[in-house]
């Protein structure tokens, strides 16, 4: 009995110890939870009170962004080109959305997207928490509606019920093009967030952008508005530009005709209005369709009249004849001899395809004689011919509003060969642009004085009805005498040379072929079955209204030479024309045409390939430490593609070409011990700005 009671008061004293230290533990975590909160209170308002701040100012504040539609281009006319229209936009708040599978299925069928790229999409946004996914955009209101029936009967969220989470329509802006390919590379185009891309789109894409509106909305606790703020910058512009519509179809109609005709790569046509530098049309081929981003490639996007150099062979001996006119050199009814039809300059041969003999310069330039002009261009001289080439602007870009213009290629003097100067008189050794080159006959035209070009008419605010144009920029780089005279120079070359085919129903034409080997960078150099031909003019000869350039690449069926693929395209343009801009005919009937035509036969201009594939027109520079010894000669045998004299008798009919009786030019080398010369790019395919990958060379 007395072992059971001293047990008692040991039990009651172990529960009160159990008691007393359960209270303890009790305290003490009330005590580290009072003191968690109150640490937890001093960091909220001490440590965070700034953000904590800021927080409820923003979730008081609602910012609303809408953009203003970017601005129209209209040509001259007035004639809508490109537009701005409302679409809408399918997009996922990816945090809110529920049947992530169910929503990729649907949307995936209606757009022909694959489910498995939307859903991948859906899953990325909710990971991230992004709260807008764009889905399927540029939608107009008849698709919408289809969306929204679709997703409704797929017991999705429904896109106009903003109560529910998931899919959401926001309204942007897309770009129409209503005219679709015609004017595209003058044009452009602007993706999917309406940046410019191309073309006029992305020159003035800074005028055309639609100003962003900010709006911000301040709201009491219980959602009520109380204060508003409205941010807008200056509202986009409208452009106007130099173009005709109907004149930019007509152009591009007879190009596509000329490239169709002939099996060629590609093409450029230009009509310029010399006396104003106002482009009335510039073609391109390929095209494309800005309506479409998907048939969008390099080759088919590339501007080739402003982005691609190429060397212009015969047509550059216009620069030639005209600065020896100013210089007062030759008269157009002087004497000149061609001798055999071939020269030697710095140990290289040039040769004319037929010796023409003693001629007048008026004769030789329509024969287009390489010795003559290489003659003349000798007696001009290194430094003013250099001179000439910079006041006709070669070398650098013109200013047109355009991207990526390529200023060409040319070398200064003190990177010329022995034979440079004789070889750029006749359209080697040098890279322009269709643009540079149209514009140095514009300059003929416009006696002598040379009209920076330019593509934009006018700058409008929206709406308005006036605005401000450019600024027009001119120089006198020939006396209006020297001008004139070789407009009846060039006149002769479509009368009787190797431009007949030029000649125009009504219209006195003047103007000039060309046919240039182009470069191969795969070969190296030069390739024989690659051409560019050309014809680029004015009319009417006497008071020039438009200047014409067409420029054929690659030609392949029917002949290559100039006057035979290029020339026909540009009387369609001229006769299409001219009486669109009231133009009077210089003559009334088709008589005299007609018997131009059918009582004369074509000049060939017989260019072929050499016999080493190679021309001395490419080979490389040598550096100071590989100069190749003063024994050490190349001579090579240049003949024009437009160097054969008249036939003895005219024909009624014409007779084809057989490029197997062409004798090419051929090298020739004299071995002394030191070695050749090694063809090279140096001298005329250093590349131009931009990605641009073709550079064309050699007449």
């Amino acid at each position: 009995m007395a072992r059971q009671n001293s047990r008692k008061p040991r039990i009651k004293r172990d529960l009160r110890q159990q008691t007393y230290n359960r209270f303890m533990l009790v305290v003490a975590i009330l005590g580290i939870w009072i003191l968690a909160i109150g640490i937890r209170l001093v960091h909220l308002q001490v440590v965070q009170a700034g953000w904590l701040k800021e927080r409820a100012t923003t979730q008081r504040r609602d910012i609303k962004k809408s953009k203003m539609p970017r601005g129209t281009i209209f040509d001259r006319n007035g004639r809508v080109l490109a537009l701005s229209m409302s679409v809408r936009t399918l997009y996922a708040d990816a945090v809110n959305l529920e049947d992530i599978e169910l929503a990729a299925r649907t949307i995936a069928k209606l757009s022909g997207q694959k489910a498995s790229d939307i859903r991948k999409t859906l899953i990325d946004g909710k990971q991230s928490e992004r709260r807008f996914v764009p889905l399927v955009r540029g939608l107009d209101e008849e698709a919408v509606q289809k969306y929204n029936a679709a997703l409704e009967q797929s017991a999705v969220q429904k896109a106009d019920m903003p109560k529910f989470p998931g899919l959401h329509w926001r309204e942007e802006q897309r770009r129409k093009y209503p005219q679709n390919e015609l004017a595209a590379h003058i044009i452009g185009f602007s993706d999917a967030d309406g940046i410019g891309r191309a073309g006029i789109e992305q020159s003035q894409n800074d005028l055309l952008y639609g100003t962003v509106i900010r709006r911000t909305e301040l709201r009491d606790r219980l959602g009520r508005v109380y204060d508003e703020q409205v941010s807008e910058k200056e509202p986009p512009k409208d452009v106007f530009l130099t173009i005709q519509d109907s004149i930019q179809y007509k152009t591009e109609s007879a190009l596509a005709k000329a490239i169709q005709s002939s099996g060629a790569r590609a093409g450029i046509a230009i009509v310029l209005d010399h006396k104003t530098g106002e482009i009335l049309a510039m073609a391109n081929f390929p095209t494309f369709d800005p309506n479409n981003l998907k048939t969008i490639n390099s080759d088919n996007l590339m501007n080739r009249a402003v982005q691609s150099v190429y060397s212009p062979g015969s047509v550059f001996k216009l620069i030639t004849y005209g600065t020896a006119l100013e210089k007062r050199l030759i008269s157009p009814d002087a004497m000149i001899d061609s001798g055999n039809g071939t020269i030697e300059v710095a140990g290289h041969r040039f040769r004319d395809s037929h010796a023409i003999g003693t001629v007048t310069y008026t004769k030789a330039l329509a024969h287009s004689s390489n010795v003559c002009a290489i003659k003349t261009g000798l007696r001009i001289g290194k430094d003013n011919f250099y001179q000439s080439l910079q006041n006709f602007g070669f070398g650098k870009r013109t200013g047109i509003e355009l991207p990526a213009e390529t200023p060409g290629i040319v070398r200064p003097p003190s990177r010329w060969n022995g034979d440079s100067l004789a070889s750029m008189s006749i359209g080697y050794e040098i890279g322009v642009t269709a643009l540079q080159m149209t514009n140095a006959f514009a300059t003929i035209a416009n006696d002598g004085v040379r009209v920076k070009p330019h593509i934009i008419k006018e700058i409008r605010q929206v709406d308005e009805n006036s605005g401000l144009g450019p600024e027009v920029e001119s120089e006198q780089v020939l006396s209006p005498s020297a001008a004139r005279t070789l407009r009846q120079m060039l006149r002769e070359v479509v009368i009787s040379g190797t431009g007949k085919r030029a000649r125009a129903n009504g219209y006195d034409v003047a103007g000039k072929t060309g046919t240039a080997w182009k470069y191969d960078e795969k070969l190296r150099r030069v390739n024989s079955a690659k051409y560019m031909s050309s014809f680029i003019g004015f009319a009417p000869a006497d008071n020039p209204a438009v200047t014409v350039a067409v420029i054929i690449d690659e030609p392949k069926i029917g002949g290559r030479d100039g006057g035979q693929v290029a020339a026909p395209a540009f009387r369609e343009i001229i006769e299409q024309i001219l009486p669109e801009l009231n133009v009077r005919p210089d003559f009334e009937t088709d008589a005299r045409l007609a018997d131009n035509v059918n009582n004369n036969e074509d000049i060939p201009e017989a260019t072929a390939p050499d016999s080493a594939g190679e021309s001395a027109d490419f080979q490389e520079i040598p550096a100071e430490d590989k100069q190749p010894s003063a024994t050490e000669t190349l001579k090579i045998d240049k003949r024009t593609p437009e160097a054969k004299e008249l036939p003895a008798k005219a024909t009624n009919k014409e007779k084809p070409r057989s490029n197997s009786n062409s004798a090419g030019p051929k090298i020739e080398k004299k071995e002394t011990g030191s070695r050749p010369l090694q063809p090279t790019r140096d001298r005329i395919v250093n590349k131009p700005p931009g990605n641009i990958s073709e550079v064309k060379g050699k007449t």
